[in-house]
């Protein structure tokens, strides 16, 4: 096993770093992440979710997957968690702050389980893999607090690979006139106000190596869209 102190210079190379737990008695994730995902937040893969510190990258790391394992070898597996990035925070030089059930996840057993979370903190490697949603699309979620025709916000769910969203467009779809969304914080992306008709969410796609590439998805946002509503993208992003 090959161990570097830059991710970056080699994809499926371990980081060391350290990592903790949420201290609320929720096994699951929270519901007021810094990414804006809500209530998905917490149940998104099972609840095996993570805060990141330098790793949330002021939002763009929102929606990434990691394989994370910690180093004891009297309690650890060596297979450890595959966690989703829902929130930021740090605690005692922490690259993770997982839920209580992705920590205890990593452990051998539900005994090494009590004993890791005994500790609190501790030694961990992780890398970046793919996320995975077999039978789902990349969706978007409609902030409630939206207002047709406004103020559109939404959340996109569901981001597969291994790819970072870096910029979102919103596209009318009669004039085929788009224009490039602010994110607002985390995953969400704001327009005030939104063109009328029709909408097309069009992504930004970059990988390890800095290649860009624009995703268009294959269903458009009806006209009549709702506060709260989900809207199907019909497409994948795998690679």
């Amino acid at each position: 096993m090959h161990t570097l102190g830059n991710a970056d210079t080699c994809q499926d190379c371990f980081v060391h770093s350290r990592a903790a737990y949420y201290p609320n008695s929720d096994d699951k994730g929270t519901e007021t992440g810094q990414c804006g995902y809500g209530t998905f937040g917490s149940t998104i893969n099972g609840g095996d979710v993570s805060a990141a510190s330098n790793l949330y990258q002021a939002g763009v790391g929102c929606g990434s997957c990691y394989q994370v394992r910690c180093t004891n070898n009297n309690y650890c597996s060596d297979k450890g968690v595959t966690v989703v990035i829902t929130d930021s925070g740090s605690s005692h030089n922490t690259d993770f702050i997982l839920s209580r059930r992705a920590f205890g996840r990593m452990a051998q057993n539900t005994d090494a389980a009590t004993s890791l979370l005994a500790l609190g903190i501790v030694d961990i490697e992780y890398r970046r893999v793919p996320c995975s949603y077999p039978n789902r699309n990349i969706t978007f979620k409609i902030d409630e607090n939206s207002n047709n025709p406004h103020y559109l916000a939404f959340v996109i769910w569901y981001q597969q690979g291994r790819k970072d969203i870096t910029a979102v467009q919103l596209c009318e779809t009669q004039n085929f006139e788009c224009r490039l969304l602010d994110r607002t914080y985390g995953a969400v992306w704001t327009a005030t106000p939104p063109p009328s008709g029709s909408l097309s969410i069009r992504m930004l796609f970059r990988d390890d190596n800095g290649d860009e590439t624009w995703v268009v998805p294959v269903n458009n946002i009806p006209q009549n869209w709702k506060p709260s509503d989900t809207y199907d993208s019909g497409v994948q992003v795998n690679a």
